[in-house]
């Protein structure tokens, strides 16, 4: 509770609209509509831009920070993530496409595939942190109960992987804000059971898109706390976000490559 109080002390920017059902227990179509209306908010229907500070904690170790930009091109379930600092990591990033994730490391000028597992750059934090949400595609949902998390009413839910669905984590609990409908808590398991990581959403942040022809939220905070190496933190945010049109033939391996020379 002291980690949830601090990390709830920071301004949380929420959702003025919301689902406000009555009743003790939401039933499936309810969830379902909960978690399809977080996707809609997050996804964009034009190109996007961001650029993003992540910071990795770990014991008797010096603070590893990253700074980068994120690219997204939601309707073609296409991402790029590209660093650009510090110096030793400037071009190395990750390719999203036709549902593969590839890393590219300029220094060996090699290109791998990795899971949805994969720790971006070394840190606590997944490619779902950086890219458009799909929680209603993905995951079945089964009401677990309400609860206060610090001053929020929120819902509880759990949520399990559809079958032949690759993600990161296939249990995953979920905290939902009642009033908002914004998500400020989720704990990540492996399928053992075994709780991975625990991450909070502090503030949510929102712009207007002309594409979408209303607003775009993103979550503009996301504290990630390892369960395994309790030591261990990942702070991402969102420094700030465009969703001018980006180039048609971004989201290519030699794009990125070029992005190194």
């Amino acid at each position: 509770m002291k980690k949830l109080g601090l990390i709830l002390a920071y301004s949380v920017l929420l959702l003025s609209s919301s689902i406000s059902w009555s009743g003790d227990r939401l039933d499936k179509s309810k969830m379902v509509e909960l978690l399809h209306g977080i996707d809609l908010r997050i996804r964009s229907s034009g190109d996007y831009k961001a650029l993003f500070y992540l910071e990795q904690r770990e014991k008797d170790k010096a603070d590893l920070v990253h700074e980068g930009l994120v690219y997204r091109r939601d309707a073609d379930e296409k991402l790029i993530i590209l660093f650009t600092k510090p110096k030793t990591e400037a071009g190395k990033g990750y390719l999203r496409i036709d549902k593969n994730l590839w890393y590219y490391d300029p220094t060996v000028g090699k290109w791998e595939r990795r899971t949805d597992r994969e720790r971006i750059a070394g840190t606590d934090s997944r490619r779902e942190d950086f890219d458009q949400s799909k929680l209603a595609e993905e995951y079945d949902p089964e009401f677990v109960g309400e609860e206060k998390l610090g001053n929020f009413n929120v819902w509880v839910l759990k949520l399990t992987a559809k079958p032949g669905v690759d993600v990161a984590y296939p249990v995953v609990k979920f905290w939902i804000d009642k009033a908002t409908s914004n998500d400020l808590k989720r704990q990540d398991f492996a399928l053992s059971g075994r709780l991975m990581r625990t991450s909070y959403v502090p503030k949510w942040q929102k712009l207007y898109s002309e594409s979408k022809k209303a607003d775009l939220w993103y979550r503009q905070e996301i504290r990630i706390y390892d369960e395994v190496e309790k030591a261990n933190s990942t702070l991402v945010i969102i420094r700030s976000v465009d969703l001018h049109p980006l180039a048609e033939n971004m989201f290519t391996k030699a794009w990125l490559e070029s992005k190194s020379r």
